[in-house]
This record gives structure tokens, C-alpha cells and sequence, in this order.
């Protein structure tokens, strides 16, 4: 399955999060793998994030990594980059931008 969200960085915070993406750390990303991602790509533009996950099972994804000591921390770190309007830990794959075309 895939899943388009949409997120903001803060505008005085960009540098940082595009730096704190540099360096993601290796446990993070192994343990993203292991809950199910194939891939998670993130576009900039200006402030608006676009994600795109690949991935088994969105909301299964999302309640493994939830308590994850390394997630805990990053997801800290990210609440301080990020204009939060959205939680897309809820509601699963619903939580997700919505389809509108896809190339056939």
C-alpha cells in the first residue's frame, strides 16, 4: 500500500530539518524497514513536506514504531521542526492524503 502525507516544517527550522534527514539514525531506519516500509521518500517545497510510504500495512507501520525508544526520540525531535496540524498515527491508512489520479 501506499500513503501520501502532507506536513509542514516550521519556516525558522528548515536548515535543522533538513539536516536532522541527513542523519537519521541507522536504528530508525532499520526499525521502519522491520514494521513493513519498502520506502519513504519526503519532497520539500518550501515549508509543505510531501511523504510517500510503501509499505505492508500503514497503521501496523505506525503501532510498531510508536513506543521504539529511538522513535521517541526522533518523533520528539520532529515535534520541534514541524508545524503539527495532523496526527497520521491516527486512523490508519485513511490517515493519508486522498487519491485523486493515478497513471493507469
Amino acid at each position: 500500500m501506499r500513503v501520501a502525507l502532507h506536513t509542514k516544517v516550521r519556516a525558522d527550522r528548515v536548515e535543522e530539518y533538513d539536516a536532522a534527514h541527513r542523519d537519521v539514525p541507522a536504528e530508525l531506519s532499520r526499525a521502519i524497514r522491520a514494521a513493513g516500509a519498502k520506502e519513504w521518500t519526503i519532497w520539500r517545497s518550501g515549508t509543505d513536506l510531501f511523504h510517500l510510504i510503501d509499505c505492508e500495512d500503514y497503521a501496523r507501520l505506525i503501532a510498531e514504531l510508536e513506543h521504539l525508544p529511538v522513535n521517541v526520540t526522533w518523533q520528539a525531535r520532529m515535534t520541534e521542526l514541524l508545524d503539527v496540524t495532523h496526527d497520521y498515527s491516527a486512523g490508519g491508512a485513511d490517515a493519508g492524503l486522498p487519491a485523486v489520479w493515478n497513471l493507469p
